[in-house]
């Protein structure tokens, strides 16, 4: 795709950057290597502008491995090793690699993240679709999904996670701050969270723990303990292997979004003991059985 200078002018650059264009391409030039001109330079922030203004192309850029300062590429990345970038990894499609994936501050696709080992970034990690990792998915920051995502070992935000798909880790679960899930949550491990909200279920093999609200929209059960800082609310039924326990001065609410005439069935609270605060739902000391408290599918 070519670029035109008044075609760039009228998506409205900064001043610095329009010249950088009128001087080094006075004719305008081949999209991605007006990305490549402006990576090489070191002007990252003016080629990711680039990207967001003209939008992803069908390009694939296939190669063994990877090892840049940064990485802007208007269409796909397929690779059959690794992909390491010092500072950035910003695609405009999908990023597939058979090793792993490690960026300094960001790794940005418009479209799915898939490796078959860990996706590691210092800082975010952003995609349009869905993230998947034969190892674990790391960020010192936020992570963002467009669809679901899968870690075989641990998935861990040191800010926020907001996906619209399921989140599913074989091992912990673990976010610094908020947990926002248009679906479901699931790991084999522990789930750690600031606040955690999930339209679906929250389903955990051992303890789910949140230093504020924990919500689901439909059940919430773990191996062990469920304890939240704030209030817990479920839309159906609350089961833990062990205590549940909410913040002083909170309740615990099973049972939201179904019948109370129902509770006996679909609204269920079980665990060791009866817990302190229980404002709605069925209370029943049977403990729901082991395989199923596990969270295994």
């Amino acid at each position: 795709m070519h670029l035109t200078n008044s075609f760039v002018k009228a998506k409205s650059p900064c001043t610095a950057g329009f010249r950088w264009l009128l001087r080094h391409y006075r004719e305008g030039g081949d999209y991605q290597r007006l990305l490549d001109a402006l990576v090489a330079e070191g002007r990252i922030g003016d080629a990711c502008w680039l990207i967001t203004q003209f939008g992803p192309t069908n390009a694939v850029l296939v190669t063994d491995s990877l090892d840049v300062d940064s990485l802007v590429f208007s269409g796909s990345v397929e690779v059959r090793g690794n992909i390491e970038a010092t500072t950035l990894i910003r695609v405009g499609r999908s990023i597939r690699a058979s090793g792993s994936v490690r960026a300094g501050e960001a790794i940005v696709a418009g479209d799915e993240i898939r490796v078959d080992g860990n996706v590691r970034s210092d800082g975010q990690i952003e995609a349009g679709g869905s993230i998947r990792a034969g190892w674990g998915i790391e960020a010192e920051r936020d992570i963002a999904c467009g669809g679901e995502i899968r870690a075989a070992w641990t998935l861990r935000a040191g800010g926020a996670l907001k996906l619209e798909g399921n989140a599913f880790a074989r091992r912990d679960i673990v976010v610094g701050e908020s947990l926002q899930c248009a679906k479901g949550v699931h790991a084999l491990g522990d789930i750690v969270a600031g606040a955690l909200r999930a339209d679906h279920g929250v389903r955990a093999g051992g303890s789910i723990l949140c230093a504020g609200h924990l919500e689901a929209g439909w059940g919430i059960l773990a191996g062990q303990r469920i304890v939240a800082e704030g209030a817990i609310k479920a839309g159906e039924s609350i089961n833990a292997g062990d205590d549940i326990r909410a913040g002083g001065g909170y309740g615990i609410f099973a049972g939201l979004n179904v019948r109370s005439d129902s509770w006996d069935c679909c609204a269920r609270v079980t665990a060791r003991t009866k817990p302190t605060g229980l404002m709605s739902g069925s209370w029943d000391d049977r403990l729901p059985d082991s395989e199923q408290a596990a969270g295994f599918e």
